[in-house]
């Protein structure tokens, strides 16, 4: 550990120093001396570890070099943080989540360990570029949306903060995929991200776990007649962790992403090979690795839907085997204190099956009595939930789930029986209310609820947004609600700012840190303080060409991506965030055709310049959101090779939407786009991180947006549509989009548009789905209700955009404002209220 590198932080430095660090043009800088270190250790690992010659190197191989020098600081730092847990035997959190977002790690490591200048002027000695290296990493494919975005924001915060926590999830050999566009149309090509390997990983073979699946449940009895179930002939697949650190920002801490990859327990049937069966030799190999495949594997089919569920089983399995190796480890522990030093969060239903792998392993294996392990099982899980959507709380079918977990099956009727009762005490007789609790869902076909089985094996229920949590207890949860009082609460979702200011947007953060000094990315409160430079001539100039430069580094991007030149001077209006109907991107679509039907009945028509910047993925098997994609793409197409626009109106739809895209569209953003039908989108982050890098919010009161209005004014956000008990009154008295069709002349008139083969010469019918969504489909996210509401509120934000003054002041404030909604303060809170965690500092 000698030729560890050190920086301001490390090892003979007080702590004090420590936590203020951050420059925004790079983090921490090192200390004299450390570039020569550095250097050395790029030389050593391209040498020694990867065989290669300088002369000789690629970009890539610089960056793995770099890599792994850095590596090296970051594991001395984790070996650290361990120790000191493993001797105080300290109480932590377990996070579970089927995807992590991680994007890229280069560029946050060498902030979070204040290596970033080193490492930039070590690799400029040796002739490199650290701009041209970082570029040879790939974005893990570990995660999709939002969801796990936040799981990974989490993560940065619990190792900032110096929460003792670990990361669970899977080792997804494929992400979700790779999008490209033909003919307008989205095509799914696999996102190969570990076919090179990837250099923060460290596989731990000695921590690899055995997995059951499918057989039969015996019933046996011992000697006095207890009923003692056996789970037998079963199948068996392993699971081999894969290690990433999490390095935390301005301390020592350094926590582990802990990720299962499965195996096959048998790899090769010699047997089979030699008499020619060289695909029977390596049959049981693939099935063993296909659990660990691709994230989310499409669940259209019956294939699909059982490989999803033992996804879920297959993680939270492995990850219970380690909690509990971990736990005995330590001299003393036992199933007294395992709740006392066990917290475990469920990021939304996928892990759910946790509360009941639990519950088996501690009757089954360990012979607990039922009161003691269900005692053990509530005081160790907290749920969070993440969506307001029925069909997206997960339910699986009783018969898929006898086939595949025949043993929890048994005991997740036997937890409803007792819920069952305890309901019937509560209000005796009310079949309903037993209906609406019970973990099976009955009718055509019986089904396990797997947000119920959460909430009842849970001591903590929380929403990630004040209205969220509100519509959770009111609509989607009441009898649990009033079942179990004070078992619901709120945790509003935040962002790291870490990654989504310091990082993404070196420009403003070098001004934010010229004025504030360096403290603010680990106390974004400190923000606060540009206020009072919101009317400053001078600042506002500095603040917008910031702003400009930024979007010119977007129309770069989008003419390589696109090929459509775009001006900066234009209004970038952005939205960016998973296809889905309730995010409403037809509703943003609607607005754009009318804009456009505008100008070329009127050519001379004075309008802002806009580029309407889009980018999603959706899911394989959505055609409708699919059919979205591709009206945006085709349309878009004619807007910008129509010359009789002259420039004022363009569409770029960019491909393969990632983090490390996320990170190039946001500070460039200068209208942020948050349109979902009041009621349905849970909360949001996408709205926060396009706010605190200065974008003004046009959105529906609906999810975060509430408090994003709080924080920064009526006056620096336009808010239009319907509220949700608007939503919630027209839906009950028969919501008829014919008759806003009808009423509305040029709603009317883009709809035609769309149903139409205008955009598709000799294509009828195209854009059907989208079209007979709108009116045959009954409109359910209620696009035609808000869109003249919607159009009026675009003509406010247009004319602020005029007044430059006006809006770089309002630009300004929403950055100023942004402060509660850092991650670090999300964790606080459920630290604080839900884990009862204690933050351990690293020496």
């Amino acid at each position: 550990m000698a030729n560890v590198v050190k920086s301001k932080g490390s090892a003979g430095k007080t702590r004090a120093a420590a936590t203020n660090r951050g420059t925004a043009n790079g983090g921490p800088g090192a200390e004299e001396g450390t570039t020569e270190a550095m250097r050395a250790l790029i030389q050593r690992h391209l040498v020694s570890t990867l065989a290669r010659h300088p002369s000789s190197a690629t970009a890539r191989d610089w960056w793995v070099a770099t890599v792994l020098a850095l590596r090296d600081t970051i594991h001395e730092r984790l070996i650290q943080t361990q120790a000191v847990h493993n001797r105080d035997n300290v109480r932590r959190v377990y996070y579970f989540s089927l995807e992590y977002l991680m994007g890229r790690l280069f560029g946050n490591n060498l902030l979070a360990t204040g290596l970033y200048e080193t490492a930039r002027a070590a690799l400029a000695e040796l002739g490199q570029d650290v701009d041209v290296v970082r570029e040879s990493e790939v974005d893990m494919g570990l995660g999709n949306g939002g969801l796990g975005r936040l799981a990974a924001c989490f993560l940065d915060s619990l190792a900032t903060q110096d929460y003792p926590a670990l990361g669970y999830g899977i080792y997804y050999e494929f992400g979700l995929f790779r999008q490209a566009f033909a003919d307008g149309h989205q095509v799914e090509h696999p996102d190969s991200w570990t076919i090179f390997g990837d250099p923060w990983e460290v596989v731990r073979p000695e921590y690899t776990q055995e997995v059951r699946l499918y057989g039969r449940v015996e019933n046996v009895f011992d000697d006095r007649g207890n009923y003692l179930p056996r789970w037998v002939d079963t199948k068996t697949i392993l699971g081999v962790p894969r290690d990433i650190p999490v390095a935390g920002f301005g301390t020592m801490t350094v926590n582990l992403l802990r990720l299962w990859a499965s195996k096959a327990t048998e790899d090769f049937d010699l047997a089979a090979f030699n008499s020619g069966g060289y695909v029977d030799a390596v049959r049981e190999k693939a099935v063993g690795e296909t659990v660990s495949k691709v994230l989310y594997p499409n669940d259209k089919t019956e294939n699909g839907k059982e490989l999803r569920l033992v996804q879920q089983y297959f993680f939270v399995a492995c990850s219970l085997r380690d909690i509990i190796r971990r736990h005995r480890r330590i001299p003393g522990n036992s199933w007294d204190n395992f709740a006392d030093k066990v917290a475990v969060q469920l990021n939304d239903t996928h892990p759910a099956i946790a509360v009941v792998e639990l519950l088996r392993v501690l009757i089954d294996e360990e012979q607990l009595t039922w009161d003691r392990a269900w005692g053990i099982v509530s005081r160790t899980f907290a749920y969070t939930n993440h969506t307001l959507l029925p069909e997206a709380l997960e339910k699986w079918g009783v018969a898929l789930f006898d086939r595949v977990l025949p043993r929890h099956l048994q005991l997740i009727y036997a937890v409803n029986d007792r819920l069952l009762a305890e309901v019937e005490r509560k209000w005796p007789g009310e079949v309903a209310k037993k209906r609406a609790c019970s973990l099976i869902e009955e009718g055509g076909g019986k089904a396990v609820r797997m947000a119920n089985l959460a909430v009842v094996g849970s001591h903590a229920v929380n929403g990630v947004a004040a209205l969220h949590t509100a519509l959770l207890r009111r609509h989607l949860f009441p009898e649990f609600d009033a079942l179990y009082p004070g078992r619901f609460q709120n945790k509003t979702n935040g962002i790291t700012p870490r990654r989504w200011l310091l990082k993404c947007n070196p420009r403003l953060a070098a001004l934010i840190t010229r004025q504030l000094g360096e403290a603010w990315p680990r106390d974004l409160d400190r923000l606060r303080g540009l206020e009072r430079w919101a009317d400053d001539p001078a600042f506002q100039a500095e603040f917008m060409a910031i702003k400009r430069a930024n979007k010119a580094d977007l129309a770069a991007v989008i003419r390589a991506e696109c090929g459509i030149g775009v001006s900066p001077d234009a209004l970038f209006d952005v939205q960016i965030k998973r296809l889905h109907e309730y995010k409403r991107q037809h509703l943003n679509l609607l607005h754009i055709l009318a804009l456009y039907r505008r100008l070329l009945q009127r050519p001379d028509l004075d309008v802002v310049p806009r580029v309407f910047v889009f980018a999603a993925k959706a899911a394989p098997g959505y055609d409708l959101a699919k059919n979205i994609i591709r009206a945006i793409n085709v349309i878009g197409a004619r807007i910008n090779g129509d010359a009789r626009l002259n420039g004022k109106l363009k569409v770029a739809f960019l491909p393969n939407y990632r983090v490390s895209l996320a990170e190039r569209i946001i500070p460039a953003a200068d209208l942020s786009e948050q349109i979902s039908t009041a009621g349905k989108e849970a909360s949001g982050t996408g709205n926060m991180k396009l706010s605190l890098n200065g974008a003004l919010t046009i959105g529906t009161l609906d999810g975060a947006n509430v408090e994003i209005r709080e924080e920064v004014g009526d006056d620096n956000i336009f808010i239009f549509g319907l509220t949700v008990e608007e939503v919630e009154a027209l839906r009950a008295s028969g919501y008829q989009p014919w008759s806003r069709y009808q009423a509305d002349e040029e709603l009317r008139a883009v709809i035609d548009w769309i149903g139409s083969d205008y955009f598709t010469p000799g294509e009828h019918g195209a854009f059907s789905l989208l079209h007979d969504s709108l009116l045959h489909g009954g409109d359910p996210y209620m696009v035609l209700a808000d869109f003249r509401a919607y159009s009026d509120c675009q003509a406010r934000a247009e004319a602020a955009f005029r007044d430059r003054a006006g809006w770089a002041r309002r630009a300004i404030l929403n950055t100023a404002r942004m402060g509660k909604f850092s991650s670090d303060r999300t964790i606080r809170e459920y630290a604080t209220e839900i884990w009862r965690l204690p933050a351990v500092p690293v020496p």
